[in-house]
């Protein structure tokens, strides 16, 4: 039977737990109904683009949308409201711009570059304890260990502490849903747990940083920073932290997971990274492309205006579905191919505009440390059993990869402390 674009509602996040984990649906909007609008029975409607062009038209159009009405359709309107002009994502130029300066030198390349030989100790690590079971869980075993690291190390988190944070935001940005009988479904209570014992924690260190504020660590730079010539908030600086831990920690360890997926279901194209390792650089950036963790970036409309041919009307929400805009193949030659040689790649997973994502050039290098560890410790990799995606309409990621990886053998025998 064939899917009508009227029988669809994108916020049914069963769609992109399934096999084909959401492209039944975008692909018939796509075709169809590029500029879809999703009628909801339990918030406001929105418009879905699902075509590359249309979602540049809109990141480029900042006189037409806003962000600080959220970015997300799930979103609770009081807490977008709350974070609207205070957070870097929901907070619009001028603000934006006095905010991104305060925020940008802990994530240019030299403020990253320092990180980059304890990315490679803890990835390595990492693989070599995996090549030493028989099977794991790759998200916990691997792909959730380094970018949590990297964050608390960037906030001045002491070191003891990483683990739990590794265990508090596991939680609260995990799946609500799991048919694995050792690892019970995270109750929303259990989330919204999570969630505060974050929050408390960094209030906690922030407190602390005004007494005593570091040199380089990031709530340093957000203590001593100012927007509008006043000193931040805690609520900002909070605000900030938060949007931080989501979009470092959750969006890279997804897209690690979906790397090794890739991988997996792409043979030849592991085989021809193994055998050119000068393909790294690219094949990060179709990893980007083919994971696309934030699975929709959401913008209001502060006028009338037309989009793909739509008129769109003041106050309507704009969303841009990443996947599916990865692989429009009006922009993508051979889109559904999983390419690691792909030159150009103008993926959107970081979005564009004045909100291109400000870690963009620390996810590079945590991916790039990642693929090159791999290439270089890993003979071969292959699922070990079925892969369980996030139930969400926010992250389009994966709750457990079970992979069994063969240790390259000049690497089997080295023991890596982890």
């Amino acid at each position: 039977m064939t899917l009508r674009p009227t029988e669809i509602d994108l916020t049914d996040a069963g769609h992109y737990e399934k096999p084909d984990a959401g492209f039944a649906v975008w692909d018939v909007l796509q075709r169809e109904a590029p500029v879809f609008w999703n009628r909801c029975t339990d918030r406001p409607g929105f418009w879905a683009l699902t075509r590359h062009a249309d979602a540049v038209a809109v990141y480029h159009d900042k006189e037409s949308f806003t962000s600080e009405r959220g970015m997300q359709v799930a979103q609770d309107e009081s807490a977008a409201r709350a974070a609207g002009g205070k957070m870097l994502i929901v907070t619009d130029p001028p603000k934006q711009r006095e905010l991104r300066e305060v925020l940008k030198p802990a994530f240019t390349q030299a403020g990253v570059r320092h990180l980059e030989d304890e990315m490679h100790h803890i990835v390595a690590g990492a693989l070599e304890a995996a090549g030493e079971e028989d099977a794991v869980d790759f998200v916990m075993a691997v792909a959730a260990k380094l970018p949590m690291s990297v964050i608390c190390a960037l906030l001045g988190v002491p070191r003891p502490d990483w683990e739990q944070m590794v265990t508090w935001t596991r939680t609260a940005f995990g799946s609500t849903t799991g048919d694995d009988p050792s690892r019970p479904p995270v109750t929303e209570l259990e989330k919204a747990e999570a969630n505060a014992s974050i929050f408390a924690y960094y209030q906690s260190l922030v407190a602390e940083r005004r007494r005593s504020p570091g040199e380089h660590d990031l709530i340093s730079l957000l203590v001593r920073g100012e927007i509008e010539g006043r000193p931040l908030t805690d609520l900002e600086i909070l605000l900030n932290i938060q949007g931080l831990i989501t979009g470092g920690n959750e969006t890279t360890r997804h897209s690690s997971a979906g790397a090794v997926i890739a991988f997996v279901e792409n043979p030849d194209e592991w085989r021809r990274l193994k055998a050119d390792p000068s393909l790294v650089r690219t094949a990060v950036e179709e990893v980007l492309r083919w994971t696309a963790p934030s699975i929709h970036v959401m913008r209001t409309a502060l006028r009338d205006v037309v989009v793909g041919g739509q008129h769109v009307r003041t106050g309507e929400r704009v969303t841009i579905w990443t996947p599916a805009v990865n692989r429009d193949p009006a922009a993508f030659p051979d889109a559904r191919r999983f390419d690691v040689g792909r030159k150009p790649n103008p993926h959107l997973t970081f979005g564009l505009g004045a909100h291109f994502c400000i870690g963009s050039t620390l996810a590079r290098l945590e991916l790039r440390v990642l693929i090159s560890q791999l290439v270089e410790r890993v003979e071969s990799m292959e699922l070990a059993g079925p892969v369980k995606r996030l139930r969400s309409i926010t992250m389009w990621g994966f709750d457990r990869v079970p992979v069994r990886l063969e240790l390259a053998a000049s690497r089997s025998r080295e023991v890596v402390a982890a």
